[in-house]
């Protein structure tokens, strides 16, 4: 058994895959890599993750797949891993070789001690083309460093601080107990992979590395702001499925509780945001039927995340009031860092 698998979804990827992948190796055995080639049909991805599976075939696998779209790659990595716990590494990014070898010691460390680990958590930085300063995300307000803590001993997230697919490693028997499945063919589901096992994670540790590096600036990259416009029905479904999985008003521990609410809250935002941005009487129905739903599912949380400040925001009245919003968009901007 390894002690962590990570899944590279790929998809005509040939272009940076292979940088991702050698990043990873540094790991040596302890490390599964599982390369899913999720239907790629215009360059060479098949071939270079056979490549790499024969190269290091006790460390590299290769699984083609019929094209699904990114959470299908996610799950298919999941049904496939063997590591004790599981991480996702999208193609195009990379980790830090040092931060990467501190973060094995410390999930060495869980498992052959006498403590269980559900969520290791690292920093990431923002790899933005042109960008002269690296912006880093880090959880130093939000969470006590180097030790084992609950839900108990989180401090405080900052607005626009969430904890993403790209900072977290997860017990990967949580993630099926938990019954973790992204839906097929839709964007934006690395939220659903963070969200979901929430309730399910009973201890924590953050580790404070700046260990993933996350690229930002292809102009076809499902968080160009652009892009993501036009994907404002996958950016809603995702958000509808979230708000379906728990009733978070009635999640026990305050903590994680208030949490989920903010994650709720800033899903919220980003559909809100991209409707107003796109100036269609069409998308700002879209809008409006979104914060119905809402209304209609689950009026307590309706009325916490309406009238709190983001929500007010959301919803002015008018051209001006629209403008306003924009102000909203700022924390958008911070969540995803669009380019």
């Amino acid at each position: 058994m390894k002690l962590l698998s990570v899944a590279i979804p790929c998809y005509n990827s040939e272009a940076y895959m292979r940088h991702c992948i050698d990043t990873l190796l540094t790991g040596g055995e302890e490390v599964e890599i599982i390369i899913v080639d999720d239907g790629s049909t215009k360059d060479h991805t098949a071939e270079i993750a056979d490549e790499y599976a024969q190269n290091y075939p006790t460390i590299c696998r290769a699984i083609h797949q019929e094209n699904g779209g990114h959470g299908e790659a996610v799950n298919t990595g999941l049904r496939n891993a063997t590591g004790i716990y599981y991480k996702v590494v999208d193609s195009d990014d990379w980790v830090n070789e040092e931060a990467f070898k501190q973060v094995l010691a410390t999930l060495r460390r869980f498992v052959y001690g006498n403590e269980t680990l559900d969520m290791l958590i690292c920093n990431f930085v923002y790899e933005k083309e042109g960008a002269k300063r690296k912006r880093v995300m880090n959880y130093k307000t939000a969470l006590p460093k180097n030790e084992l803590i609950t839900w108990d001993d989180v401090k405080i997230f900052m607005t626009g601080q969430y904890i993403l697919m790209h900072s977290v490693i997860y017990r990967t028997e949580l993630l099926f107990k938990c019954g973790l499945e992204l839906p097929k063919h839709t964007f934006y589901v690395d939220n659903i992979f963070v969200y979901q096992p929430l309730p399910f994670v009973k201890t924590m540790y953050y580790l404070d590395v700046n260990f993933y590096r996350y690229y930002i600036g292809r102009e076809d990259q499902s968080v160009n702001e652009t892009v993501m416009i036009g994907r404002i029905d996958q950016q809603i479904r995702v958000t509808k499925l979230m708000l379906d999985y728990y009733d978070v008003t009635k999640i026990q521990n305050r903590k994680l509780r208030g949490y989920m609410v903010k994650y709720l809250e800033i899903m919220m935002v980003v559909s809100s945001i991209l409707a107003i941005k796109s100036g269609t009487e069409e998308n700002l129905q879209k809008k409006k039927e979104l914060w119905m739903y809402l209304k209609q599912k689950n009026m307590p949380l309706y009325l916490r995340l309406r009238w709190g400040f983001l929500g007010q925001g959301m919803n002015l009245p008018g051209k001006s009031g629209r403008q306003v919003s924009i102000a909203g968009y700022k924390i958008t901007q911070k969540f995803f860092g669009f380019n």
